[in-house]
Order: C-alpha cells, then structure tokens, then sequence
C-alpha cells in the first residue's frame, strides 16, 4: 500500500499488506496466545494499558503529527484527539473491575446463582481513519482489559497509526499474538471477518455494516457496528443567535466535518433566523484552511479525494438543481490535496440529497421552522439515529423534544460531544450494539450463570 498525505499528494511510505494467508496465521497466533492472557491477573492486564496511557502521554507530538500527515487532520485537533484519549483510556482501567465482578443474585438454603462474565475469545477490530486513537481504543482497550485477543485493522487510510498503537501496545506489556495489527484495504477487512472469530468490531459506513451483518448473521456471533447519522441540531428562539451559531458551526466543521457525529442539518426557528444565519456565514468565513501541520489551520484536506470529494460536488450540484442557494465556499479548492471548501448552503428541503444522505465533510444545509411541531418532524424525518441537539434556554422543552428522537444520543446546548462515562450508540442506519460506559465493557463480555447447591 501507498501511504498518501493528503494534503500534498505525495507518498509518505510504502507498507505491505497482509494476504489471506498471513491474516490466517495472526487469528492462529491470537486464537493461541487468548487464554493465556485471560488468566492473566486482572490487575495486571490493568497495568499493561496504564503503562500503555503513559506511553500515549509521552509521545503525543510525534504521535498528532503521524495523524495529522496521513489523515489530513489538523495538529491542533490531532493533539486534541490523543490527550482526551487519556482520560478514555483511564475510565476503562479504573471501571473495568465492577463489571468484571461476580454478581451473586440469589440466595437460599444451599442454594447460589451467581453471574460470571467471560471474554468472549479473539474479537475482529476493523476501524475507522477519522478518530483511530479514539475510536480504535473503544473497542481494543475494554477487550484486552477483559481479556480477549483483538485482530486490529486500521483503516488504509490510518495505517501508519495502526501501526504505532500496536508498537505501543506491545512495549507496554500486551503479550506477542494478543493485539495484532492486519493490514491492507478493504479486502482486507473482509477477510478478517470471514476468519472464524469470536465477535466483529466495526466502524464504518452503513452500506458497508449492512454487507458485514449479512456475512456474519449465520454464525451467530457477537456483532456491534458503529455507523454515519445525519444528525440534526434545531435552534429555538430563546438562544442567544451568535453563540448558538458559533457553537454549531463548529459542531458541523470540526475536523472538516468528517465525523460520525458532526452535525449535517440545522434547523432554525423562523423569528431568529436571519440574525444566526448572519453569525453562523461569518464563523464559517472565519475558519482557516490550509496545512494540516500548521497550528493555525482549523479546515484540512478530506481524507479521500475518491469517492469523497465527488460525493460532495454532487450533493451541493443536486441542491442548487433543486433551488438552493451557495452562500458560502461550493466546490473544490484549487491548490495541491484533497481539500473542499467549506459550503453553506440555504433554501434546501428534505428533496436534496445533503439534507438526507451522509455528507461527511465540510458541506450544511439550514433551514428556517415555524415552530417546534415543524423541527421535530424534519429531525425525525431521516433512516439514521446516532446523535440530535436542541439548543434552547428552557431545558425542559429540549427534553420533551428529545424524547421524541429515535437516537442514542442527545444533547441540549451542546453537540459533537463524546464522553467515556455515557454508552455511545445509535438507531436505525446508525449501527447496534454500543461502545463506552459499563455497556462498552460488557460488549466484550459473555455472561454465565452459575447455579450453585451445596450438598444436603
């Protein structure tokens, strides 16, 4: 594989990728090195990923830049992305033994039933590029605490990354064959999960987890799948318009708007429309494209010139076609890399494709509401549900709105906010399963219960 930077186009490294035959050999090697490591003390796996964190801690530069060369993600957000790992990283260590526990649930004479929960073997950890510290340590950290092996495949975009988590790892302490880094494409991670594995950890696209539900569903083993949303914010008229704009621009272009979580639609209430629209075209005016590597740049290049920035033009040519308007950026920027403007786009409807479809970069579409009846049928009106926001001073209207959501998170004031002590999950087209939180942990898990009499 070529490893690309995509802010410049040029080849950082070649790397080789793994055949069939290789990634046989590491499930072997896994499936081997597993039990051995699920013995281990509990206290000692702990210390290994503390030992891991401190790691982490020590090499944050060398590590953001890595990130930011072969994502495009900008340094500031890189550092930013690998020291909230820590405390991600420190919740898992600390959390782990409650749930560990045994649960002694009933008692009577002569009589136990207990629940035990057991790792459920060699897990298939197939990741995602646009957060791999974040999104890659929800899932291998809780799984090797809880004593399973994890076959790691970063995404080809992350390679580099992949590769020095599981340098890291290992210098920790994690035993050779328990975390092991598989390398290669897409074809890659198919064959990972066609191997006879014990559970798939995926993050992805919807087309692609419906394709890896479908190949797994007979075998019957654990499956969680974190996918896109296209997640709405709606904006009541009790806010202050220029601090609730700023707040959701951010929310919609914070690492060039590819994030699972990034808001994709705004809705605005009518009677404060103009006046956010106004701070809202001048925030994103304000946001800096340039160097991924300079401390200053807020917007990089996209990760992936094909099929993204493709994708992009499309969804903004089909909203323009469809009568609406380009206030702000619309196309490609003319300069080496894979960058696109930041786009705001008015006078769309739910007819367009950027106001239904995953955008996944810097291109928002917002739209005027009469009321709430109005908001919260264009919010519901989506096959996704991973994230919603309401900003509005009246937190008991937020809730009652909220309610009404069919997502695994919600949020009042705030948005594109994750946090390692709430379940991160989604409905519909937005994946099953969760990661974070105790039910994060528990994922990894396979509870047995233990009826337990004593002789008479």
């Amino acid at each position: 594989m070529r490893i690309i930077n995509p802010a410049t186009d040029e080849v950082l490294r070649e790397v080789a990728d793994d055949d069939a035959a290789a990634i046989t050999a590491k499930l072997e090697k896994a499936r081997a090195a597993q039990p051995a490591w699920a013995r281990t003390p509990l206290a000692d796996r702990q210390a290994v990923l503390g030992r891991f964190r401190a790691l982490v801690a020590a090499r944050i530069e060398p590590l953001a830049r890595t990130l930011t060369q072969e994502v495009g993600k900008p340094i500031a957000q890189a550092r930013r992305e690998l020291t909230a790992l820590l405390d991600r990283i420190e919740w898992f260590v600390a959390h782990v033994p409650d749930v560990l526990a045994d649960e002694v649930v009933h008692r009577e004479a002569g009589l136990e039933e207990r629940i035990r929960r057991e790792p459920l073997g060699v897990i298939a950890n197939v990741s995602a590029w646009n957060y791999p510290w974040f999104v890659g340590a929800s899932v291998f950290v809780p799984a090797l605490l809880t004593g399973n092996a994890v076959l790691y495949k970063p995404s080809e975009l992350a390679t580099l990354t992949g590769l020095e988590i599981a340098r890291l790892l290992g210098e920790a302490g994690v035993p050779d064959g328990v975390f092991t880094a598989v390398l290669g494409d897409g074809a890659a991670g198919q064959t990972v999960v066609a191997q006879p594995i014990d559970g798939v950890f995926f993050t992805g696209s919807y087309a692609t987890g419906a394709r890896i539900a479908a190949a797994v569903a007979p075998r019957m083993i654990r499956l969680q799948l974190e996918l896109g949303g296209k997640d709405p914010v709606y904006v009541c008229e009790d806010v202050d318009p220029a601090a609730a704009a700023a707040a959701v621009a951010d929310g919609a272009f914070y690492n060039t708007g590819q994030s699972c979580c990034a808001v994709e639609r705004i809705y605005v209430q009518r009677r404060i429309w103009e006046p956010f629209l106004d701070a809202f075209v001048s925030t994103v005016r304000g946001f800096r494209l340039g160097d991924p590597l300079d401390d200053a740049t807020y917007i990089g290049p996209l990760a992936r010139r094909a099929p993204q920035i493709d994708l992009l033009r499309r969804q903004v040519d089909d909203a323009v076609t469809k009568g609406a308007r380009v206030l702000v950026g619309g196309a490609r920027v003319d300069r080496p890399g894979h960058f696109f403007a930041p786009t705001v786009l008015v006078d769309v409807d739910h007819r367009m494709q950027v106001m239904r479809e995953e955008t996944f970069g810097p291109v928002i579409g917002l739209m005027p509401v009469a009321d709430d009846a109005e908001a919260l049928g264009l919010v519901r009106d989506t096959d996704y549900g991973l994230t919603a926001a309401v900003y509005t001073a009246d937190r008991a209207r937020a809730e009652r709105l909220l309610a009404e959501v069919g997502v695994g998170t919600a949020y009042w004031n705030c948005c594109d906010r994750v946090s390692p002590r709430l379940p991160w999950s989604g409905r519909g087209h937005s994946g099953v399963g969760a990661t974070l939180a105790a039910d994060g942990i528990r994922a990894f898990l396979a509870p047995k219960a233990w009826h337990l009499r004593a002789p008479a």
